[in-house]
């Protein structure tokens, strides 16, 4: 856990000084560094009953009406107009992709034969990457458990999830190890745990009293701690992401203090497996929060859920959408790098978040999405002085690629490179400013803000529907 005190004092003032806004360009990394983008199966894929594939804990809580009706049974039909999007890669000049495997499209019981459609998709999807030069980054897991496991055993509260877990990612690794060399296990262990067992926003909703008072499952005091203990078995029995256990092979002292017994113990055995089981760190960034630390410590209860538990206060230091502040993203990247050793570091996500007054980026405005522009210029700066600095960053990953399903507003709001009209039958794709000014920072033109005005002039800009 990052411990708040005078480090991120001494930080804050660092990276305000340090965060990039001048000129920079693609040749300023190194040149192994990699460039992408990124979306998950159930955000993007559609299908979601053709071709054997069954439902997962998103779907049975996108169908429980928990996004305004909002499902991903079409998506951006992403399993049919994967070669469409392709194309839309390469003329973005994207280096990579990131994308997540859906479980229960590949393995529709969770365990047991594979799905040949499901196989034959993925590998014509990953093929299809590769013949245009496009590196495949493959997440194992992105919310969306195969349902059939949640009903048997409970899903990630069980430890019988780790060994269907690993003979689940061994077959990934079997069938298309040979072409795809990146991994990620599980995407946002922490937000899956506490959004998913803790405060009931994301599948499978499960919350209890105070988080929530209409819950009609789960135990927010335990059952965070429960599924995340298991996230990290089942990530050390297959190898790769996280922080201190993973670094160290134990929770920290501070938490093992304030979670008590509600924290289930690594054995000996788990926590040497556990120690050092990564190849790098994934990094999903979006806004900038402050953190300190409670003077208050709660009493032990029943109802002492993981927030209250963590001894900390957390709040926005903006509460506005637009507000640009890439010394938050510097500043992960430092700590990382003085904290654990300078680990490699993949910058997964990034992308302009919600407010904390509701405010989103309505997904019917314009294409003119100069805002994110401004986002995007001066975070991949601010990685760019972080890198000048010592950190191990490899990669960068815009999030998302197309306007999709989000994880807790549906369809109404927009986090793509490209605009998805869902009005039309053909799902037809629209690029937004943003695409033409990655695009034109990924063919190694400068990024200055004249940069961005020229591409304002150069690019046709029609107003969505």
């Amino acid at each position: 856990m990052l411990q708040p005190s005078s480090f991120l004092s001494m930080l804050f003032l660092l990276a305000v000084a340090a965060a990039h806004g001048g000129d920079y360009s693609r040749e300023d990394f190194p040149a192994d560094f990699v460039f992408g983008s990124g979306t998950s199966a159930y955000q993007y894929e559609g299908a979601a009953f053709e071709d054997g594939r069954t439902p997962s804990i998103w779907d049975t809580f996108a169908h429980s009406g928990h996004t305004g009706g909002a499902t991903g049974d079409v998506a951006c039909d992403g399993y049919h107009k994967y070669k469409e999007d392709t194309g839309l890669m390469v003329d973005t000049h994207l280096e990579a992709f990131r994308f997540s495997i859906s479980w229960s499209r590949l393995i529709p019981n969770g365990r047991g034969p594979i799905n040949p459609k499901g196989l034959e998709y993925y590998n014509n999807f990953i093929n299809e990457l590769i013949n245009h030069g496009i590196q495949p980054h493959v997440t194992l897991h992105h919310i969306d458990l195969p349902q059939a496991l949640d009903d048997e055993y409970g899903g990630w509260l069980s430890r019988k999830i780790v060994k269907d877990f690993v003979v689940y990612a061994d077959t990934c690794f079997r069938e298309f190890g040979d072409r795809v060399l990146h991994w990620t296990t599980i995407n946002e262990a922490n937000i899956f745990s506490v959004g998913g067992y803790d405060e009931g926003l994301i599948a499978p909703g499960h919350c209890s009293r105070p988080v929530q008072n209409n819950c009609s499952k789960g135990n927010s005091s335990i059952e965070p701690y429960i599924v995340g203990h298991n996230i990290l078995l089942a990530h050390s029995a297959v190898a790769e992401l996280l922080v201190d256990p993973l670094i160290y092979g134990d929770y920290p002292d501070i938490v093992k203090k304030n979670a008590g017994k509600r924290i289930p113990a690594f054995t000996e055995y788990e926590s040497k497996q556990i120690k050092g089981s990564i190849d790098f760190l994934g990094v999903n960034h979006y806004r900038t929060l402050y953190v300190k630390r409670s003077r208050t410590i709660p009493a032990p209860s029943k109802e002492l859920t993981y927030f209250l538990g963590s001894a900390v206060k957390l709040g926005d230091l903006f509460s506005d959408e637009y507000a640009i502040m890439p010394w938050g993203l510097y500043g992960v990247l430092e700590y990382l790098k003085q904290a654990y050793g300078n680990p490699p570091i993949y910058v997964q996500e990034n992308e302009r978040a919600y407010g904390l007054a509701g405010q989103v980026t309505r997904r019917n405005g314009t294409l003119y999405d100069k805002s994110r522009v401004e986002y995007l210029h001066a975070y991949i700066g601010g990685m760019l002085d972080a890198i000048r600095n010592g950190s191990n960053t490899r990669g960068y990953f815009s999030w998302t690629f197309l306007d999709c399903l989000e994880l807790l507003d549906g369809y109404n709001t927009s986090f793509g490179l490209y605009y998805v009209d869902l009005d039309d039958k053909n799902l037809t794709r629209y690029p937004k400013l943003s695409a033409h000014w990655y695009s034109h920072f990924l063919k190694g033109k400068s990024t200055s803000s004249n940069a961005i005005t020229l591409v304002e002039k150069n690019t046709f800009i029609p107003q969505a529907a």
